[in-house]
């Protein structure tokens, strides 16, 4: 594998996040030959379409962000049965103007982490509707979906569970060779 370079991003703006504390996990998990950069959610004004054709830096920055990496990695909470506003809002932004989106073809995958049982399967599941516009090929399997976040996790938010491990292990294993074969 060629120098396979990871977008990292977490829809949780919570310091102590346990998405945020898995995407943190994951750069330590990834496959020789690649790497994992996280980009923090920036501070973005709510989508406008208005403003799409000047955006603020902030969209701007993260768009170069996005097109610079091979594949994007999404790590997600469940706010409602759905993925977080704040995650939606970057996707929009990241989108327009129509024709100009920084997502187009990107390799994706998606995990999340929640203190619930389901592990925001939910979230996970209407994050892979929007790839469908998007035309973001995304990794199907396997699905990492870590429930009752706060066993699995200890107080410095180090991931301590050996399944969910080997499970994002696989993850970004399957990312990249979804990456290789976009030519990425």
């Amino acid at each position: 594998m060629a120098n396979i370079k990871i977008l990292g991003l977490a829809g949780s703006l919570r310091k102590a996040s346990f998405n945020r504390a898995a995407l943190r996990a994951a750069q330590g998990l990834v496959p020789a030959g690649a790497t994992l950069e996280i980009l923090d959610l920036p501070d973005l004004p709510g989508f406008n379409q208005d403003n799409e054709k000047s955006p603020p830096a902030a969209v701007t920055d993260m768009k170069a962000k996005i097109r610079a990496a091979d594949a994007i990695l999404l790590v997600t909470p469940e706010y409602n049965y759905s993925m977080p506003g704040v995650l939606k809002n970057a996707i929009d932004w990241a989108s327009r103007p129509y024709g100009d989106s920084a997502w187009k073809g990107k390799p994706v995958a998606v995990m999340g982490a929640s203190v619930g049982a389901l592990g925001t399967a939910r979230a996970q599941y209407d994050l892979r509707k929007c790839f469908v516009f998007l035309d973001m090929p995304v990794v199907n399997q396997p699905e990492v979906m870590i429930s009752a976040a706060a066993e699995k996790f200890d107080k410095d938010g180090n991931l301590t569970d050996a399944k969910a491990k080997e499970l994002i292990g696989k993850l970004l294993a399957a990312l990249c060779e979804l990456a290789g074969r976009a030519g990425r």
